[in-house]
């Protein structure tokens, strides 16, 4: 409401305010006519004489304070009043008395008004003076501005930029320890590997973005890694399990696992011939709150290998990180492998 009324408004308010009161012992129908002005503003608009009684208030106000004054009442419409920070605001303090005991205009505060429901709306007052044309004060009408969808957004906008800065922080760490992790006998086996592990790393934000920081879908995290290797009758890959979102570092984590899961498949696993297939099952709300299975078979027959890869040992690391559990099982068929979490 604030872009809709300039100072210059404010004053013509006043103004009509002002004649609307020194008309009104005449009940002449300019009188009538700015009184309707003032109900139809959709901007909560009252009066009060030079002692602070209300002398009129429009149906905006009914509408802002949640409650229907009383003409006679002191200084405000509302029923309670507090300053920005909590603090309660005597009625006999607001910018309304502030404006009649100095005779003067009060600017640039910001007030909230509890309703009787309990609800409360932050507002900025525009109280100012009325003078008759000798200039004694006969009276002050006040604007009250509702900004409360400003100030929501203003958090929304100061717990955003906490979240970025702690998302920024959080994606850094886990880029360092990928690079940390990330070996190759070769700069471009590094390169491959470390960028590889990177994509997985933005796909997982870009999920994050679609839900406006919500949280990235678990069904969603596995399918995209996944997408390059399925088939069209959807048979050669399986994705079970309910689909839950899961916050950022766990999301990061299970991206990079399922990346170096799907890579080592493809090499050497299920996912490098035709006739392989892939399970991934996911449970939640057991002894572990999140366990994800991965299970391959009718691939090259499987043996455990001889020495760590690089692979696994970046598995491995990230899972740490999480104080998760990872367990392998080369079985002749195709590999099995269970990753816990302790959170979800």
């Amino acid at each position: 409401m604030l872009d809709l009324f300039g100072h210059s408004d404010e004053a013509r308010i006043g103004e009509i305010a002002r004649q609307a009161m020194s008309r009104s012992a005449a009940g002449t129908d300019s009188e009538r006519r700015f009184r309707d002005l003032l109900e139809a503003l959709p901007t909560a608009i009252y009066t009060t004489d030079a002692k602070g009684r209300i002398t009129f208030f429009n149906q905006a106000c009914i509408d802002f304070a949640g409650r229907t004054p009383e003409i006679g009442e002191m200084w405000c419409v509302t029923w309670k009043l507090f300053l920005p920070d909590g603090t309660p605001l005597l009625h006999d303090e607001c910018p309304m008395a502030v404006a009649l005991k100095q005779n003067r205009p009060v600017r640039d505060v910001e007030a909230v008004a509890e309703r009787p429901d309990g609800s409360r709306i932050c507002f900025v007052p525009y109280p100012t003076p009325l003078r008759d044309e000798h200039g004694r004060l006969v009276g002050a009408v006040n604007m009250l501005v509702d900004i409360t969808a400003r100030k929501q957004a203003e958090q929304r906008m100061m717990l955003l930029a906490y979240e970025v800065d702690h998302r920024s922080n959080n994606l850094l760490a886990v880029t360092q320890a990928m690079l940390r992790l990330t070996k190759a006998e070769t700069a471009a086996e590094f390169q491959a590997a470390f960028q590889g592990r990177l994509s997985a790393l933005a796909n997982v934000q870009r999920l994050f973005s679609a839900s406006r920081w919500t949280g990235a879908s678990l069904k969603t995290i596995v399918e995209e890694e996944l997408r390059p290797y399925g088939s069209g009758d959807g048979e050669r890959i399986r994705i079970a399990g309910e689909d839950i979102r899961l916050p950022a570092t766990l999301a990061q984590s299970i991206a990079v696992a399922v990346h170096e899961l799907a890579t080592n498949a493809a090499k050497y696993g299920a996912l490098s011939t035709p006739s392989g297939r892939l399970e991934i099952r996911w449970e939640t709300g057991g002894a572990e709150p999140l366990v994800l299975r991965w299970s391959e078979h009718g691939g090259p027959e499987v043996k455990e290998p001889t020495r760590k890869g690089f692979g696994i040992g970046a598995v491995d690391g990230i899972i740490r990180t999480l104080q998760g559990r990872i367990t392998r099982q080369w079985r002749p068929e195709g590999l099995v492998c269970e990753l816990s979490f302790p959170e979800a």
